[in-house]
C-alpha cells in the first residue's frame, strides 16, 4: 500500500493561505515586508502579501530538497542574497511552504536576526521533527505533502541544474 500523502489542491491552497493570513492579523504582527523562500514560499508570500496588505515582497533562494526525500547536507544561499540594508529594522515575516527539517527556515531566520526588528515565519505545513517552531502554522503533518505547485513533473527538464560544489 501506497504511503498516505498530503494532498493541498489550489482550491485548498486559497483557504490555507487566508486562514494563515487571519492568523498572522489576529496576533497583532502587522509585517513591514514579506520575505519569500523560492521556490515554494513565492506562492505563499504572495498570497499572505496580498491578504496583509503588504507590497513589499522580497525573495531569497535557497537550496536544499533536490528531490523527493533528497536533500543537500546544508541549505546553501544562491544569488542574489537579498542585501541587509534592506530588512534593517523592518519586523519582517518569513513565508514559506513547509517547515521540514525546519534547516532552511533557520538558515533564513538567523540571516534577518541580527538586522531586523522582528522576525516570524508563516507555513502552510509544518512537520513535528522541524527544529524552528513556526510563530503561524496551517496545519501540522508527519506526511509528505503533495503540493499543487510541484506534483506534476517540469514542462522542460533542464540537465545541471543541481547545485555544483
Amino acid at each position: 500500500m501506497a504511503e498516505e500523502r498530503e494532498n493541498l489542491t489550489w482550491e485548498l491552497f486559497g483557504s490555507a493561505s487566508r486562514e494563515l493570513a487571519r492568523e498572522v492579523a489576529a496576533d497583532g504582527f502587522m509585517p513591514d515586508l514579506i520575505l519569500s523562500i523560492a521556490r515554494g514560499g513565492l506562492f505563499v508570500a504572495g498570497a499572505l502579501g496580498y491578504a496583509l496588505d503588504v507590497k513589499n515582497l522580497h525573495v531569497m533562494n535557497v537550496e536544499f530538497y533536490t528531490g523527493v526525500d533528497q536533500r543537500l547536507d546544508l541549505p546553501v544561499m544562491l544569488p542574489p542574497v537579498p542585501n541587509v540594508v534592506d530588512l534593517t529594522h523592518k519586523k519582517v515575516l518569513v513565508a514559506d511552504d513547509v517547515a521540514d527539517t525546519g534547516a532552511t527556515l533557520k538558515l533564513v531566520r538567523d540571516f534577518c536576526a541580527d538586522h531586523v526588528a522582528d522576525v516570524r515565519c508563516a507555513v502552510v505545513y509544518e512537520k513535528p521533527a522541524s527544529t524552528v517552531k513556526c510563530e503561524y502554522v496551517w496545519k501540522r503533518t508527519d506526511r509528505w505533502i503533495n503540493f499543487p505547485w510541484s506534483v506534476l513533473p517540469p514542462v522542460v527538464e533542464r540537465a545541471g541544474q543541481a547545485l555544483e560544489a
